[in-house]
């Protein structure tokens, strides 16, 4: 009779515990991943020689297709038209003091076939942020600027993907 008790408390145990478990198999959580291309290879043409915004796209376009030197031999080829940061003061004290700047990434650009048929036409991504200023924190204030641009790009880079998962050949 000791025994059929402990096993009913054992079964009641493990019930309890795949009730508990339950909820969190059906959640749906997955990991985002980058838009998919229907292009095997593109060309990267008209950024800075050492842009990182062309740095970033490039890395991610590794993972799914080749990224090719010649436009000529690509699939599809990415004229950047503009690629520019900027930085602007919003508010300031009546000492001249900064109190607030506007982080902008801009970014225009068009796809198309290397004979010229076009893909995308000339977009425009504008991103901004605001952030605070204090010049007793300059360094740190830096850094945060410096982050808030990298956080910015990679959203610029993955709007970009996006508007490339659209492309057919």
């Amino acid at each position: 009779m000791w025994w059929s008790e402990s096993a009913g408390v054992r079964a009641r145990r493990r019930a309890l515990a795949l009730l508990a478990a339950l909820p969190l198999a059906g959640c749906g959580f997955e990991l985002r991943r980058p838009p998919h291309l229907s292009f095997g290879s593109i060309a990267l043409v008209g950024f800075a020689p050492r842009s990182p915004l062309a740095a970033e796209l490039r890395r991610l376009l590794l993972q799914q297709v080749r990224v090719l030197d010649t436009p000529a031999k690509a699939e599809v080829v990415l004229h950047a038209l503009l690629d520019v940061r900027e930085r602007s003061i919003v508010a300031s004290t009546s000492a001249a003091q900064v109190r607030e700047m506007q982080l902008r990434l801009k970014f225009h650009f068009r796809a198309e076939t290397p004979a010229g048929r076009e893909l995308i036409a000339r977009t425009e991504l504008l991103l901004s942020n605001d952030l605070s200023y204090n010049e007793t924190l300059a360094l740190a204030k830096e850094y945060e600027d410096a982050e808030l641009l990298r956080e910015m790009q990679a959203d610029l880079v993955t709007q970009v993907l996006r508007r490339l998962a659209t492309v057919t050949l």
